[in-house]
């Protein structure tokens, strides 16, 4: 009856369109009555404001604000243009373009919905002007928008730091290998395909002047380089890279002419509606594991598991068909919130290294973002294409194999992904 009584409210405040951290919140807060931790709400307030009040979270709305300037101040246009000089002329190019520019605007803007957006607006219609199908144009931008979440800056790797209290910088050196190799197996995915369908590409593509290019296009490409090795190598923090990010999106905004007031107003206030959405998923997230502590949920799973005799790479197996399963049906920082803190303990129980589990948790999380049926940038990127939901599905399924399997040996070998943090005394 209990459960039963959470549940009817939660779908009585979705049927009335409130938002779902709020409805979150109200379910977990009659779960703390029900529980007999009503005593415990006192306590709340201060608990969350003690988990947001980080230090690295700072970095967060920063990174959310170069990401905002750059797709208003033709610092993608540049990206893509840079792209194009470097990759275009060979069969399939665009599809290595589209790949590539999401590597560059990945070192910039850490979000896969940015993202994919800003490349669904500039490098779909160009694709479809040469000669790819507009399904196959869509669904690439889709599936390499997940790179951007991997590679530093990354939204998703702060937000999991912040939850889980690890090092964010870790987390972004770690996410280095394992983003490169995403955009590495997406850009093997796009060449079967272009030999198999007969890409436009090759020595006759029309490729814009490289050195003309390339001088226009280092202002924006200076971006990534300012925030991935100030970090890597320890000239700055996160949060430090963020705001010295900021401050460079601006002059290069300034120098190809985009900079004016609107574009500022639009910029801030979409940063601030984005932060404000984010730290509230925060105050849920610190309410839901507040609740799992006092009522003994992460030591009643792991016995649970101690049980049945599950450890090691077959427990890691099953924990991301978990996170796969439920990034299918809910939001990346949703599931986050709800099941993070009370799977990944365990892992770590049974010998798991936090910051392998924070890269293969989040890309595991991300790929929710192109699969079935409330895949976020599945919907974005159909909304501004033009391309059917289902039609576009159809067209992503065999890039979220490939990324899957990439999942899948990440797993197996942790090395990959603790390479560069070990090798620069990061961790252990």
């Amino acid at each position: 009856m209990q459960l039963i009584a959470v549940l009817i409210v939660i779908a009585l405040l979705l049927m009335i369109g409130v938002a779902i951290p709020y409805v979150i919140g109200a379910a977990i807060t009659i779960a703390y009555i029900i529980c007999d931790n009503a005593a415990f709400l006192e306590a709340l307030p201060k608990r969350i404001f003690t988990q947001v009040d980080l230090f690295a979270l700072m970095a967060m709305p920063l990174f959310i604000l170069v990401g905002e300037i750059m797709n208003k101040g033709g610092i993608t246009d540049a990206l893509v243009r840079a792209s194009q000089v470097i990759v275009g002329r060979f069969k399939g190019g665009l599809g290595y373009t589209n790949i590539m520019t999401s590597v560059f605007f990945a070192g910039i803007s850490g979000a896969a919905m940015a993202d994919a957006a800003a490349l669904s607006n500039t490098l779909v219609p160009a694709m479809k002007k040469q000669g790819y199908s507009t399904r196959y144009a869509a669904a690439i931008t889709a599936a390499s928008s997940i790179i951007g979440p991997i590679l530093p800056p990354s939204i998703i790797l702060i937000f999991y730091g912040a939850i889980m209290g690890v090092d964010v910088s870790a987390l972004f050196v770690a996410g280095i290998i394992p983003g490169l190799l995403l955009a590495g197996v997406l850009g093997i995915a796009n060449g079967i395909f272009a030999m198999r369908e007969n890409h436009p590409g090759g020595s006759r593509t029309d490729i814009p002047p490289v050195f003309k290019t390339l001088k226009h296009s280092a202002p924006a490409l200076l971006l990534p380089i300012i925030i991935i090795f100030g970090i890597i190598f320890g000239l700055m923090t996160p949060t430090e890279a963020a705001a010295v990010a900021v401050i460079a999106a601006f002059f290069v905004s300034y120098k190809y002419g985009r900079m004016d007031y609107k574009m500022l107003y639009d910029s801030f206030r979409r940063t601030i509606i984005l932060s404000g959405a984010i730290f509230i998923m925060f105050g849920t997230a610190s309410a839901v594991s507040f609740l799992a502590t006092l009522s003994l949920i992460p030591q009643n799973l792991a016995g649970w598991i101690a049980t049945i005799g599950v450890s090691g790479d077959a427990f890691l197996i099953i924990l991301m068909g978990v996170f796969l399963v439920l990034g299918m049906f809910t939001e990346t920082q949703i599931a986050l919130i709800l099941v993070t803190p009370l799977l990944v303990p365990i892992a770590l129980a049974q010998g798991a290294d936090p910051v392998h589990m924070g890269i293969i948790v989040c890309l595991n999380l991300s790929m929710g973002l192109i699969s079935p049926p409330l895949g976020g940038v599945l919907l974005v990127t159909s909304t501004i294409t033009g391309v059917k939901y289902w039609t576009l599905v159809r067209s992503v399924l065999p890039f979220l194999l490939a990324e899957i399997t990439l999942l899948i040996i990440l797993v197996l070998f942790p090395d990959l992904t603790l390479y560069l943090p070990r090798t620069l005394e990061m961790i252990k």
